[in-house]
């Protein structure tokens, strides 16, 4: 059992669908415990100011996570790494060594530059908080705990490329699930004995993981890095190309870092409505979008780098009709069910009904950008194979200044226009609950990720005029199926809102799940009377099996 485990571990796997798939699988692996952790949080804490310090608590070590550790992001080091190894395997350990060598002691100093400024930067970011001087030292405390996870997270993403280079998707796969293990066993275990700073902890331990279940496989292929003096020719020339997407990563970082921000000025409790809601359409965008993504990118770059580029653009197709396929439907499933989403995975404890009211109009409104966040993920890696950086880097610094200014003018809005609020509050039935106004910051987001999803489509467009025919005829063909879908679980719920009883846990599952079922079956059964030809590759792929697939013993310059 264990050397299959190990087998598998070590197996290459190839195949667009099969490497996608089995990302997907794990992902859903991984988003479950994420929802099992987010249950615990809501239990414990319910929607309170507690839950916003530790969500705060986050945003200087997610920044530096998204700009420091991002300079050596797989996205970027994935093309150098292959360019060396084409050449020997020793070109490529030398490659890792600079790599990793310039990143400790990068990391070393910002790390520690952002530990003492932490008191001054938070003060400026949530002076809410600073105004309790007991919430403000748990909140600088806990700060300083999770400065560790960039860290390690950072070596991880650096070791990733290496992974990722030989294909082994089911390490690359089993991180983010340990990472969540790793915040769950601080949840359960560490909290009860050191309060708020045992979330810290956990979350420092799941990094932790996430980083060394890379190691022995690292190992194994001699390409564990050591530390040595830099060389700058190196360095720079991968600083050169990564600045741009660790400014684009930052701006979308820095848009979130506003939202947050301006939730902690609203409500108490708005932080962790947004958070909760933020996740749960997460789950979905991991799941569909960056396991396509992280799939097609080393093919992708293969191809391009080859000059293949009919090839290139053929892979793109596929891969973006695959994700407008899952999207869409998914998307309009969350949106129909939101309700029985959130008060399934989060309403227990002091997870109250106008938590979950609150919660749920905020994830439709997320949700609505899903197959935009989605795609943008794959147009983003089709920039990166080709080394073109400052393309995404422009457009997501656009989308970010969209996001804060239509999230600025959007509560405004709502707070001096009456028919505005009343509308908002009307068709995602909050009217009544208190708190509504922070529903403008989903919507400031969705805004500014859809205008982000149209510069990228037109972007690629341009130089790849063959693309977008065939795309959007599958967009256009799934939206239609999809609202069939909607409608036909809209109806459902109707149905078994009068054979179960809604007041309990099983009965709103029961009627949630119910519903969804009779509105997949009718998606399927249309999509087959029109010959959906996504169908019919998904029906194939999941008739192969992964597990079991071949080998394929890479080239002797790939050794």
């Amino acid at each position: 059992m264990v050397k299959r485990f190990l087998d598998m571990l070590h197996r290459e796997i190839t195949g667009l669908h099969q490497a996608a798939f089995l990302l997907a699988f794990f992902a859903v692996c991984s988003q479950v415990l994420a929802l099992i952790r987010d249950r615990l949080l809501a239990a414990h804490f319910g929607a309170s100011s507690t839950l916003d310090l530790y969500y705060s608590a986050f945003r200087i070590p997610d920044f530096l996570f998204a700009t420091a550790a991002s300079i050596v992001s797989m996205s970027v080091l994935v093309p150098f790494l292959l360019e060396r190894m084409q050449k020997s395997d020793a070109a490529g350990k030398d490659f890792m060594d600079n790599i990793f060598s310039f990143f400790f002691l990068f990391m070393l100093v910002v790390g520690a530059v952002a530990f003492f400024l932490a008191p001054t930067l938070m003060r400026l970011l949530f002076p809410t908080f600073a105004k309790s001087p007991s919430q403000f030292s748990s909140l600088i405390a806990l700060t300083r705990i999770l400065l560790l996870s960039p860290i390690f997270l950072g070596f991880s993403n650096l070791v990733t490329s290496v992974t990722q280079v030989h294909r082994r998707f089911f390490i690359i796969s089993l991180s983010p699930v340990l990472y969540n293990m790793g915040i769950i066993f601080g949840i359960i275990f560490l909290y009860p004995i050191f309060g708020l700073l045992g979330l810290g902890f956990g979350v420092a331990i799941g990094a932790l993981l996430h980083f060394g279940i890379q190691i022995p496989f690292i190992v194994s292929k001699g390409m564990m890095p050591s530390l040595r003096i830099p060389k700058f020719s190196t360095i720079s020339r991968v600083i050169y190309t990564s600045l741009p997407r660790t400014i684009t990563v930052s701006s979308n970082e820095l848009s979130e870092l506003f939202l947050v921000s301006f939730a902690s000025f609203l409500s108490a409790g708005s932080v962790s409505i947004f958070n909760f809601s933020f996740n749960l359409q997460s789950v979905p965008f991991n799941i569909i979008g960056v396991s396509y993504a992280l799939a097609a990118f080393p093919t992708l770059a293969k191809f391009f780098n080859a000059g293949d580029h009919d090839s290139f653009v053929r892979q793109m197709i596929t891969s973006s009709k695959h994700i407008i396929f899952w999207s869409i439907p998914v998307a309009t499933m969350f949106i129909v069910l939101r309700a029985q989403i959130v008060r399934v995975i989060l309403g227990s404890g002091q997870f109250n009904w106008n938590d979950t009211r609150l919660t749920a109009a905020a994830l439709a409104i997320f949700t609505i950008s899903l197959i935009a966040q989605n795609l943008i993920t794959l147009f983003v890696r089709a920039f990166y194979s080709r080394g073109r950086t400052k393309t995404p880097l422009l457009m997501n610094v656009i989308s970010g200044v969209i996001i804060v200014l239509s999230s600025y003018f959007l509560v405004h809005t709502f707070d001096h226009n009456a028919v505005f609020k009343n509308m908002i509050e009307s068709v995602f039935k909050v009217s009544g609950v208190p708190g509504t106004v922070m529903l403008m910051l989903p919507l400031g987001f969705s805004i500014g990720v859809m205008f982000n999803l149209l510069l990228h489509w037109i972007g690629f467009s341009l130089e790849f005029p063959s693309y977008s025919r065939p795309v959007l005829r599958t967009l256009l063909e799934v939206t239609g199926v999809s609202v069939v879908m909607g409608y036909v679980a809209y109806l459902g719920l109707n149905i078994f809102d009068k054979v179960f009883n809604i007041n309990r846990l099983v009965g709103i599952f029961s009627q949630g799940f119910f519903a969804g079922i009779l509105g997949i079956i009718a998606g399927i059964i249309l999509l087959r009377l029109l010959k959906n030809e996504e169908l019919e590759e998904v029906w194939s792929t999941l008739h192969q099996k992964i597990w079991k697939a071949t080998v394929i013993v890479p080239d002797a310059s790939m050794e």
